[in-house]
């Protein structure tokens, strides 16, 4: 992916830490761009219009897909996205704990885990891929997490959170196959985004093995960097944030 001025980026999850600072990110890096949040809510601090950058901000909930449509039909009205980018995800919250052992698997908290990290951002793919041109590079990356390889699960546990971004993994590089059918300049990747300092991670300070946390606004600038490295033979694989690959 190369930069080009008043392209058109989306970015779902526009009010967690990482999508909020990813949206930074573009922003500061393409001061032309016209930016699409997506979310459940408007932030607070949403920065509203300016005279050479355009903020649009749609609400949706990841886990409703007529959300999701009419949020691809709004942002099909801005112009054709080149980069969709989700920066969703579950790991806990009200009545979901990630389990240490399989007697704690739970089928509802099974079901919310794979709706939010898997099936959700198969939605957005369905409805925002056909927008994106088929001429240039576009892209399409899912924020996955490292514990989602299976060749990299050592330590077992949390069977939901692990399941979930696996599925989400084998969605993105499906996906894959089928985006360069019709866009061969396409890119679709999951991407580790680290371990970020945000509400997803701060409960589990000893399941960090990274060496140091780091910020949303580290976290997203290394992203962007690595998602305008990449070309249409890294479809269909899987990076962390420093760029290095994860194997599936």
């Amino acid at each position: 992916m190369t930069e080009d001025d008043g392209e058109l980026s989306v970015v779902v999850g526009a009010g967690g830490g990482v999508g909020a600072a990813l949206l930074r990110v573009l922003a500061a890096r393409r001061p032309r761009d016209r930016l699409v949040g997506i979310g459940r809510r408007k932030p607070a601090d949403w920065p509203g219009g300016s005279v050479d950058r355009a903020w649009t901000f749609l609400e949706a909930d990841i886990t409703d897909e007529g959300q999701i449509a009419r949020a691809a039909e709004s942002a099909a009205e801005l112009g054709r996205p080149v980069r969709v980018i989700v920066a969703t995800g579950l790991l806990h919250g009200q009545g979901v704990v990630p389990e240490k052992t399989m007697r704690a698997l739970d089928a509802e908290v099974l079901h919310q885990l794979f709706a939010v990290n898997a099936i959700g951002p198969a939605m957005v793919a369905k409805h925002f891929l056909p927008l994106t041109p088929r001429d240039r590079p576009s892209l399409f990356a899912a924020l996955s997490a490292r514990v989602g390889s299976l060749s990299d699960n050592r330590l077992g546990g949390w069977y939901g959170y692990r399941a979930s971004k696996a599925a989400l993994n084998m969605f993105v590089a499906t996906l894959a196959v089928e985006y360069r059918r019709t866009h061969p300049l396409g890119v679709c990747v999951a991407l580790h985004p680290g371990t970020v300092e945000t509400p997803l991670s701060a409960p589990f300070p000893a399941q960090s093995t990274a060496k140091a946390r780091l910020s949303p606004d580290q976290s997203a600038e290394a992203l962007v960097g690595v998602m305008d490295g990449l070309r249409p033979s890294d479809s269909g694989r899987f990076f962390a944030w420093d760029g290095r690959p994860i194997s599936w």
